[in-house]
């Protein structure tokens, strides 16, 4: 993970073992070397992902990229969202995740929740799928026009597959997860992450930050509070949230993460932005060249 781009860009690095002191876990070693166990254990998962996005944006810094207008980020994103924006510290930040990784694991046993990814339905299509399926199933990630994630128990989870499928969707296919994320069985997780979240000096962004669950932008400390609270068991309205971007003004995307997930996913919100994403050197150049000429 991000072996390229950390070699020209030593801060990535540091700020894994920064954030690996904090919660005394190798994550830079984790992050490069696995082992696989360990990286699909969603208290050691969060804490990576938060930190090689953090560890990207302090890069971007250093190396003269422009302030973006507004931020935003998909699930566990939205927390580096926030510490890149100054709403809490990375500290905070990786020691929060940490936990809201282990009370959402342990919301849910291992093998007793499921996800499933649907191409190719209508919402509303998906929707009348899950409400036919027995027991708890429903959407929990908007990604993009006609793809959708799906999230519940395991059982209703293959059902809802099976009724999509012969709804006509493109393809639908259970996904290789650790629980059932952004539905109401993370509910049990919400008010001990309360307290955890209670714990961290949350301040307000210094940057704009549009959230998951409604793709506003939060308009005090207290409103920011219950956003993320209500973003572990509520989906995640990413299209929603890339429109609102726009809606801001927004004319290029930059994504910070190990990946280009989501620089894919606002190419199918809306085709005609420019996108890039920070996860290799040749991608770390092309991003300031084409921020750059926008700015020009």
């Amino acid at each position: 993970m991000l072996g390229e781009v950390a070699t020209a860009h030593p801060i990535i690095e540091e700020t894994f073992h920064a954030a690996g002191e904090v919660i005394d876990m190798p994550l830079w070693t984790l992050a490069c070397e696995g082992p696989e166990a360990s990286l699909n254990q969603t208290e050691i998962t969060q804490p990576i992902l938060l930190t090689a996005s953090v560890a990207l944006w302090r890069a971007w810094q250093q190396a003269g990229g422009a302030k973006p207008s507004v931020l935003a980020g998909h699930s566990l994103g939205e927390y580096s969202a926030l510490v890149c924006a100054q709403a809490m510290s990375l500290e905070e930040g990786v020691a929060l995740v940490r936990e809201r990784g282990r009370l959402m694991q342990q919301a849910v046993p291992f093998g007793e929740g499921a996800m499933a990814a649907i191409l190719g339905l209508e919402n509303d299509q998906i929707d009348a799928c899950c409400v036919q399926s027995d027991g708890v199933v429903s959407p929990a990630n908007f990604n993009a026009p006609g793809q959708v994630v799906i999230a519940g128990s395991a059982a209703a989870v293959a059902q809802a597959v099976e009724l999509c499928n012969e709804a006509g969707a493109r393809r639908a296919v259970m996904l290789n997860v650790s629980g059932p994320f952004h539905c109401e069985l993370m509910t049990p997780a919400v008010p001990e992450f309360s307290k955890a979240l209670d714990q961290i000096d949350l301040q307000m962004p210094e940057i704009d930050v549009v959230h998951n669950v409604d793709a506003r932008v939060a308009t005090s400390v207290e409103d920011l509070r219950e956003k993320l609270l209500a973003q572990m068991a509520q989906p995640v309205r990413w299209s929603s949230c890339v429109e609102e971007m726009i809606r801001q003004g927004a004319q290029v995307f930059v994504e910070c993460g190990a990946g280009k997930v989501l620089a894919g996913l606002v190419k199918r919100i809306d085709r005609s932005m420019p996108v890039a994403g920070l996860d290799s050197e040749k991608g770390f150049t092309d991003a300031l060249d084409l921020v750059m000429g926008e700015e020009a």
